[in-house]
């Protein structure tokens, strides 16, 4: 039965083709769209939790409510009791401590004089411990554009655009302006051992970067961090295992008045990312479903038109005494054939676009100049295994949907008048 379907379906490519394109367009959007939301809305959830939230951050109960801010001097104190304690309550999780901090920086000429000041965005990573992955968890070393990382204190990394528009070269001296944690005056100098370019608009337009013993002793922040960041073994963000490590942890300090108390928040709930991440879930299933609806339409109309040069066929069948169901049925498996087809070919057809988007993508970096969101600079899609089927979701439900409701006419046919259809 299939075989013979089958061979009806190619053989008879008028009543074929329209179909099949259809489904493949539709089929390649879904895959393409699926792909694209996926990589875009993914990468921009791992940016953010590389270079700002973590899985989970730790922070002092006043920092979390001001840390758009930078509030230093609302760090958290004992960094390193508070890290050993969360190691041991939670040994799956890879602590680090970081420290944000912002100010001016002032490049100076030949003469010692100053050269030009512009506002940075300092980050302070652990860097010359041979235990730590923050440089590569912040993938630093690809993101060089010249020099090297820092290995030794004074040394510090400055983003790329801030080095060309102050020609700052490698070797060169720069100094800091900003203040400590007790709010006097912070002047340091650092040799520039790199510039670096992340593609993050957020990052590369006035980063600082230094290793965070240097940071501590600047800022008169012994032994101090303004957040402690907790990174999933598995590397990807798990909103379940995310939410229990949070609730375990701020059940210790329920009861705590002291504003100087930790607070453990989650991903989710930093960045605005939550209503992110809830788009993420539902955006692909809504897209496929208005898609199944659309191509259901067109295929219900090109069905309709389909069954109406096919009435003859219909009536002879009946003539011959072939019962209404059965070709009812024989429309559906046609319509599955149909669908299948179309399906692969439209999968194959967004997978190509996906992959071209993944490895070349489209760079918006124009429209982030001013933008303060961690977001990439380059929009790429995301091949993932769920878009080898997604696609014959729509595929085969809009092309047997849309026969079902065609088909219908079919048992509205009288079996009394198809001696006269059939008059020659």
């Amino acid at each position: 039965m299939i075989r013979f379907l089958l061979k009806g379906i190619l053989r008879d490519k008028s009543r074929s083709l329209l179909p099949i394109i259809v489904v493949s367009l539709g089929v390649a959007l879904t895959v393409f769209y699926s792909g694209f939301l996926e990589g875009v809305m993914g990468d921009m959830i791992r940016q953010n939790a590389r270079f700002e939230t973590g899985h989970v951050k730790v922070m002092t109960k006043a920092y979390e409510k001001n840390k758009d801010q930078l509030p230093i001097d609302l760090a958290l104190l004992d960094a390193n009791s508070l890290v050993q304690s969360l190691e041991n309550q939670f040994p799956d999780i890879d602590w680090v401590k970081r420290i944000r901090f912002g100010g001016l920086i002032d490049v100076p000429d030949e003469n010692g004089e100053t050269k030009g000041q512009r506002p940075a965005t300092g980050l302070a990573l652990e860097l010359f411990s041979e235990q730590s992955k923050e440089a590569e968890r912040l993938d630093i070393q690809n993101a060089l554009v010249s020099g090297s990382i820092p290995d030794e204190s004074g040394e510090a990394l400055v983003s790329y655009e801030f080095a060309d528009k102050m020609d700052v070269q490698i070797g060169d001296e720069i100094t800091y302006f900003g203040s400590t944690m007790y709010g006097s005056m912070a002047l340091t100098n650092f040799t520039v051992s790199g510039t670096i370019r992340f593609g993050i608009a957020a990052m590369d337009k006035g980063a600082l970067i230094v290793d965070i013993s240097d940071a501590q002793k600047m800022l008169d922040m012994q032994d101090g961090s303004t957040e402690i960041l907790g990174f999933l073994s598995s590397g990807v963000y798990d909103n379940e295992v995310a939410t229990n490590v949070m609730e375990n942890f701020n059940a210790k300090y329920a009861d705590s008045s002291d504003e100087f108390a930790p607070v453990m928040v989650r991903l989710r709930d930093q960045n605005n990312l939550a209503g992110m991440l809830d788009y993420v879930d539902i955006a692909s299933g809504l897209f496929i479903g208005i898609f199944v609806l659309a191509m259901s339409v067109v295929l219900w109309n090109t069905g309709l038109i389909s069954g109406l040069r096919r009435y003859k066929e219909f009536g002879i069948r009946l003539a011959l005494g072939e019962a209404k169901g059965e070709i009812y049925r024989s429309m559906i498996y046609e319509a599955v054939l149909i669908g299948v087809i179309g399906s692969v070919f439209g999968t194959a057809i967004g997978l190509g676009l996906a992959y071209y988007m993944q490895t070349v993508g489209l760079d918006i970096g124009q429209f982030l100049d001013n933008a303060g969101v961690m977001m990439p600079t380059t929009m790429r899609a995301k091949i993932t295994p769920s878009l080898f089927y997604i696609g014959f979701i729509p595929g085969l439900l809009a092309m047997v949907f849309g026969n079902m409701l065609a088909g219908l006419g079919i048992y509205k046919r009288e079996t009394a008048t198809l001696f006269k259809e059939l008059e020659v």
